[in-house]
């Protein structure tokens, strides 16, 4: 299944596929330790972050859906990353469906940017990729996320261990088992 990394523009945002002059930007991101506290734990090498970057286009290519680079719509700086995923977690609650996840830059944490970004992916899955569940996960104390993911209309409804450490599992409503 090939698909391409549609554009998707909101007030702030353009969501669109990742290109190499952002890898910097995104190595960035991903090395610093306040970004991936809740995400792994650990900052990530370049190496590690390259395997990441190149990843979203295979996750299009591989599912039909994926990850987008979220970029500011005046300076096409990069803000975040995002999408759908199958990240073949081993969790039964998500195994088959795609599981929504977001990251941002630090300079954007605060101004509601993760929940504009992800209601429009959420809008994609709805009306073209008809998605009938959608999940994400979310690391135990992780407020930002988890008030993201409530004002995307996830609830929690379980409990799962990835990689020897809990995680809670959202879906949202009249999409649960």
């Amino acid at each position: 299944m090939m698909a391409a990394i549609p554009v998707i523009e909101t007030e702030r945002l353009r969501l669109r596929a990742p290109v190499m002059a952002d890898f910097d930007a995104y190595a960035a991101m991903w090395a610093d330790q306040r970004v991936t506290a809740y995400i792994g734990g650990n900052p990530r090498t370049r190496n590690e972050s390259w395997a990441r970057f190149i990843g979203m286009h295979g996750l299009w290519a591989l599912c039909g859906y994926g990850y987008w680079l979220f970029a500011d719509r005046r300076t096409d700086a990069l803000m975040g990353v995002g999408g759908l995923a199958s990240f073949e977690r081993g969790l039964p609650d998500i195994d088959g469906v795609p599981e929504a996840g977001w990251a941002m830059a630090p300079d954007a944490w605060g101004r509601g940017l993760a929940t504009e970004a992800m209601a429009a992916v959420l809008d994609w899955s709805d009306t073209v990729l008809k998605a009938p569940v959608v999940r994400c996960i979310i690391d135990p104390g992780h407020t930002a996320s988890e008030k993201v993911a409530a004002k995307l209309g996830f609830v929690l409804f379980g409990r799962g261990d990835l990689d020897g450490h809990p995680v809670n599992i959202h879906g949202r409503p009249g999409r649960l088992p």
